[in-house]
């Protein structure tokens, strides 16, 4: 499963994919994919970091 940041709240979720709207502030929000695909963070079970603290 893909781990999905909100961009504007921060909230994070593990779906297929991401929702309309944001189940935390309720918004129509822009979703960052942050899963961890490399071995340094983890692997994909965990958030890699360099995209979670990532600023759009």
């Amino acid at each position: 499963m893909t781990k999905w940041r909100c961009d504007k709240c921060g909230y994070t979720m593990e779906k297929d994919a991401h929702p309309n709207e944001c189940p935390s502030c309720n918004e129509k929000c822009t979703f960052t994919n942050v899963t961890c695909y490399t071995p340094e963070c983890g692997g994909e079970k965990n958030i890699d970091p360099k995209l979670y603290d990532k600023k759009e």
